[in-house]
């Protein structure tokens, strides 16, 4: 077992009285390493000037995380594999909708993985599989309800 922490900061300006909904979203994440993160709501849920968009918002976190786990997954067993990654991208996407039950949630994450590597690749096959056991193993896939898809180039 093991434990994972953030500290998350936010203040009230003194000029915002709050109670009208008319204050700022920006806040800071914290982790234990040291990094730090601006953060804000979604400006597709609360409207500029009250969110930054220029700041993480967590839907975005809950994506990059999802395709995080996933590509470090991936990078252990194409290793274990006796591949040579030199690089991996993955322009992943949610997609905020409604649940069955009619309650907003992120409904599907789509993973795009484009890996390059050293010399001669997998074949499309033992790529595909190598994706799966990354899924498969990826806790925080393993933690959520959101349905999660890998489209590979050419798919």
């Amino acid at each position: 077992m093991s434990r994972h922490t953030a500290t998350i900061e936010w203040q009230r300006a003194e000029t915002e009285a709050f109670v009208d909904q008319k204050y700022r979203r920006a806040h800071r994440w914290r982790f234990d390493g040291g990094a730090q993160v601006a953060a804000s709501s979604s400006p597709h849920v609360v409207p500029l000037p009250y969110s930054a968009a220029e700041n993480v918002d967590p839907e975005e976190a809950f994506v990059a995380s999802l395709s995080s786990c996933h590509m470090l997954f991936f990078l252990s067993f194409a290793a274990k594999h006796g591949l040579v990654v030199d690089s991996y991208v993955d322009e992943a996407e949610g997609l905020m909708d409604r649940d069955a039950r009619g309650r907003h949630a992120m409904t599907v994450v789509t993973l795009r993985p484009r890996v390059t590597y050293r010399g001669r690749g997998p074949d499309r096959a033992t790529e595909e599989e190598l994706h799966h056991k990354a899924h498969e193993a990826c806790f925080i896939a393993n933690s959520v309800t959101t349905r999660v898809e890998t489209q590979l180039p050419g798919a």
